[in-house]
C-alpha cells in the first residue's frame, strides 16, 4: 500500500515540478524550490532569487511514517544576505514538523513543499525588516540631530526672567552710550561756535587783543604817512 501512494504522488510532483525535481533513486528525491524575496535596500535589483533544496526520501511506511528530509542548497550557490542554510536549517526543519504531523496518513511532500516556501520567505523578510528598522533608527536620530542644530533653547520662566534682565541692562548700556556719544557731539559744536564769536574780553584774555590794535595802529599810520605825501608833494 505505501510504495503505490509513494509512487502515485512521485507522479503529481513530477506534474507540479516538472524542471524543480531531480530523483536520486527510486525512493528520493528532491525539489529546487525558489524563493520569491526582494528588498528594496539592495543597489542591484535583478539580482537571481535565491534557492533551496529540499531533499525526500521515503521510508517503506510512507504516508504512514514521516518522510525523511533535509534541507540544502545548490552547489556554489551565492551566499544570500539574509539567509544561511547551514544556520538556518534546523530552524526551517521545525517550521515543518505541525504539518507533517497534520498530514500523516496522507500524501504531504507538496503541502510540505509549500510550508518550506513559506517559512524561509518569512525568515528574509523579518531580517530585511529587522535591518530596515536599525536604518530607520539610524536616520531618525540623524534627522533630530540636524533638527536640534536649528532649535533654540526651551523657555523656562527662569531663563526668561533672566534673558529680560540682560536685555534690559543691555538696552540701558545702548542708551547712555547714545547719549554720550550726542553730549560730546554737542560740545564739540559749541567749541566751534565760541571759537568763531570771541568778546574782547575773551580776545583780551587769550592775548590776541594787542595783536588786533597794533594791526589797526599800523593802519593808521600807513593812512597818515599817505596824507603827508600828498600835501609835500
Amino acid at each position: 500500500m505505501g510504495k503505490d501512494e509513494q509512487k502515485e504522488e512521485r507522479e503529481v510532483l513530477d506534474s507540479i515540478f516538472p524542471d524543480e525535481i531531480q530523483d536520486i533513486s527510486d525512493t528520493e528525491y528532491r525539489i529546487s524550490i525558489s524563493l520569491d524575496v526582494s528588498d528594496p535596500s539592495e543597489e542591484e535589483e535583478e539580482r537571481p532569487p535565491p534557492v533551496i533544496i529540499l531533499n525526500v526520501r521515503y521510508p517503506d511506511a510512507y504516508p504512514d511514517e514521516p518522510p525523511a528530509l533535509d534541507i540544502t542548497q545548490p552547489p556554489n550557490a551565492a551566499k544570500h544576505q539574509h539567509l544561511d542554510i547551514q544556520e538556518d536549517k534546523a530552524r526551517l526543519l521545525d517550521s515543518l514538523q505541525p504539518m507533517i504531523e497534520e498530514s500523516m496518513g496522507m500524501a504531504m511532500v507538496f503541502t510540505l513543499v509549500s510550508t518550506l516556501k513559506d517559512a524561509a520567505e518569512l525568515l528574509i523578510a523579518e531580517r530585511q525588516q529587522a535591518v530596515q528598522a536599525v536604518k530607520d533608527v539610524e536616520k531618525q536620530m540623524a534627522e533630530d540631530e540636524e533638527n536640534r542644530k536649528f532649535e533654540g533653547e526651551k523657555v523656562t520662566r527662569d531663563s526668561f526672567l533672566a534673558w529680560h534682565e540682560k536685555f534690559k541692562l543691555e538696552m540701558a548700556e545702548e542708551k547712555a552710550r547714545k547719549v554720550t556719544e550726542q553730549e560730546a557731539e554737542e560740545k564739540k559744536k559749541r567749541g566751534k561756535t565760541e571759537e568763531k564769536k570771541l568778546t574782547g574780553k575773551q580776545l583780551w584774555v587769550q592775548g590776541l587783543a594787542g595783536n588786533v590794535i597794533e594791526e589797526d595802529e599800523e593802519g593808521e599810520d600807513a593812512i597818515t604817512g599817505m596824507r603827508d605825501l600828498k600835501v609835500e608833494g
